[in-house]
């Protein structure tokens, strides 16, 4: 998969260290494979949620929550957001 765009991932990492492991095995997971459907992703990633167009992805024992649009077919995973478990309770994300 294609991962758009990686430096949310960086920045937010720098922001939030503790989050930083998860959040690399998150990429080299969705970058070394090839997921056709939800259905599929979900055997590597059991707790990934689909909320209406997006996935949302636990980080790290739930330190972080990656929000991403998934294109199956082009093989495209566009991050939204990266948030902390509090921001994303907050639900402003979803605007």
């Amino acid at each position: 998969m294609h991962i758009i765009t990686r430096k949310r991932l960086n920045d937010f990492a720098e922001k939030h260290p503790d989050a930083k492991s998860g959040l690399q095995h998150w990429y080299q997971m969705m970058k070394s494979s090839n997921f056709t459907s939800f259905v599929d992703l979900r055997t590597d990633f059991p707790s990934a949620d689909q909320v209406g167009n997006v996935t949302v992805f636990n980080i790290g024992g739930n330190k972080a929550r990656l929000i991403a649009a998934i294109h199956y077919n082009r093989r495209r995973v566009y991050i939204r957001a990266i948030l902390t478990h509090d921001e994303y309770n907050r639900g402003k994300w979803k605007e």
